[in-house]
């Protein structure tokens, strides 16, 4: 605006027009700005979708840079955007916004194999691309094993319809006496809420959905999913655990989705993962354990532990391809950016880091509880990438040999087991939730050093068959919650509070992989131990329960029947 001296108006009248116009400029500028900061009290998402995926944007995008996603190109369906990696563009074909939804029901119709709806999720220039098309890969193999995954003996198939009858049972005791409670406690015949979950329900409902899936109860499944659409509510206010919510309701729906293409699961995983988000709202990025799922979220203090906030990458990477939200990603990729920055004590990673300094908060190391699901989750973010996540694989493989370095042990007994690490002692002691490892660095041995191969298989069947020992050795044939090799001790619990067991599946899941990775027999001939030793231990008149203590021939039951049991045991 251009003021000018009029003729005739004298300098008080001018001076009384400039005041008004200055006030009035005054207002203007306070109303802009009252509507800018408005915009940054918005969820961020909302924020990332006026920015970042307005009509005009542009459809090419540099992978590379913090933004991640790439569009179909507006009124234009035929037309390829370019992803661009460095150097290299990539054509991807995007066609219009119906046929860019992708729709895992419908990944193994022909159509959607020459689908193209892709993004690229990128750290710094170490980045690693997740798309559509990579999933859809994933979806796409075909059953591991003869027979598409079906086996033709009558012995095998008899054991496989036993373990189908026991979650009929577990989940048939659950509805009739805990229905839209978080577990079951079978001694009781009631319902546990507990505090993990904050008020969320429903944990054995959406925790089993895949379950049920996969082993064809249909008519179970139904009603947990009509459970999930009318009853599910995401609006309650607690505490609740990162951990825990995210990898039993984001990755149990993340999961139905897939399988069904049920458009329900999606929408309750999305809208679950925004409240998830004020979490990462600390000075470093790394979010906290707790967070309060009510319309104001927030988040506890504390030291955020390294199996927690390294178990969020799988699921959030999905969370930003199936809302195309980038924000998802960059809090995940943050998480390693720091990681990789900060000093490792001999390459270790401690459990215990500072979200407000970044600091490691103090020298424990372990692969079983606080650390276990990290690991995991560095080689499964590889594999799922289609292998192009070569960040998560060197994270992973320097782990790895840190650990071997550091932690492997032989027992006098020879038994290899991997023990833990207090500021440089070790504690030789192995959870049972370390016993995941066995499968885990079965599944990564083909994808390190081609040297390491053979040892990498050689030490997965090596501390797979230690924790089958954990179990061979107690009068229950299941295994306790921890077992040392010390003071002549070798795969037992010598302390009475680690006698229990509460009906966890590492173990199981580890004999898993490996008959999966060398059809050694002697794999599923373990695998139907414990399910005998299930049926008689901790089977009872109304689900299943843990017991207080392996070696005791007269068992106790702990009255619950965790989720787990059916979204990870059974299956």
């Amino acid at each position: 605006m251009v003021f000018r001296k009029l003729p005739g108006v004298s300098a008080s009248g001018m001076g009384l027009r400039l005041s008004q116009k200055f006030v009035f400029l005054l207002f203007l500028s306070g109303l802009v700005t009252l509507c800018f900061g408005a915009l940054f009290f918005l969820p961020d998402t909302m924020r990332l979708k006026r920015i970042f995926l307005s009509k005009n944007e542009n459809p090419a995008v540099t992978v590379g840079s913090d933004n991640v996603l790439s569009k179909k190109v507006p009124g234009d369906p035929d037309r390829k955007p370019s992803v661009t990696h460095g150097a290299r563009t990539v054509e991807r074909s995007v066609g219009s916004r119906a046929q860019d939804e992708w729709s895992p029901a419908k990944a193994h119709e022909p159509a959607a194999r020459d689908e193209r709806v892709t993004s690229a999720a990128q750290n710094g220039q170490r980045g690693s691309a997740y798309s559509y098309e990579t999933f859809k890969k994933c979806l796409l193999k075909p059953p591991l094993g003869k027979n598409k995954g079906t086996p033709s003996d009558s012995e095998t198939l008899q054991r496989r319809e036993k373990v189908k009858e026991m979650m009929k049972f577990a989940w048939d005791n659950y509805k009739r006496y805990a229905w839209g409670k978080n577990e079951l406690r079978p001694l009781t015949k009631n319902g546990h809420i507990g505090n993990m979950f904050g008020g969320l329900r429903g944990a054995s409902i959406v925790d089993s959905l895949d379950t049920l899936y996969i082993m064809g109860l249909m008519e179970e499944y139904e009603e947990a999913k009509e459970w999930i659409q009318d009853n599910l509510d995401l609006n309650s206010n607690g505490e609740a655990s990162l951990f825990e919510v995210n990898i039993r309701y984001v990755g149990g729906l993340l999961s139905a989705y897939y399988l069904t293409g049920a458009e329900i699961f999606k929408q309750k995983v999305l809208e679950l993962g925004e409240k998830l988000l004020p979490a990462f709202n600390t000075p470093t990025g790394i979010p906290r354990g707790v967070i309060n799922l009510g319309s104001w979220g927030w988040a506890s203090a504390g030291s955020s532990i390294l199996a927690e906030f390294g178990t969020l990458h799988l699921e959030f990477v999905h969370l930003s391809e199936l809302s195309r939200n980038p924000l998802f990603t960059e809090k995940v990729m943050n998480i390693r950016k720091l990681l990789n920055k900060i000093e490792k004590p001999h390459g270790l990673y401690p459990n215990f880091l500072s979200p407000v300094s970044g600091n490691w908060v103090q020298h424990h190391v372990s692969i079983g509880g606080l650390g276990d699901s990290f690991y995991e989750y560095l080689i499964k973010s590889f594999l799922m990438s289609d292998k192009m996540d070569q960040e998560a694989q060197k994270m992973y493989y320097s782990a790895m040999e840190a650990i071997e370095a550091n932690l492997v042990q032989k027992s006098p007994g020879g038994l290899t087991y991997v023990a833990e690490w207090r500021g440089g002692i070790l504690d030789h002691k192995m959870g049972h939730l370390a016993c995941f490892s066995g499968g885990m660095i079965g599944i990564g041995a083909d994808d390190g050093p081609a040297e390491q191969k053979q040892h990498y298989l050689d030490l997965a069947a090596e501390i797979t068959h230690t924790c089958h020992e954990s179990y061979s050795r107690s009068a229950t044939k299941l295994g306790p919650e921890a077992f040392r090799f010390d003071a002549g001790a070798e795969a037992t619990a010598t302390r009475l509070s680690d006698r229990y067991y509460i009906l966890r599946p590492e173990v199981i899941e580890s004999y898993m992989y490996m008959w999966r990775l060398t059809h050694d027999p002697k794999y599923r001939e373990w695998g139907w131990e414990a399910v005998e030793a299930l049926e008689k231990h901790c089977r009872v008149e109304a689900g299943f329960s843990g017991i207080r203590d392996v070696y005791a021939s007269t068992v106790s039951h702990d009255n619950m029947q965790q989720s787990f049991f059916l979204s990870e045991t059974l299956k």
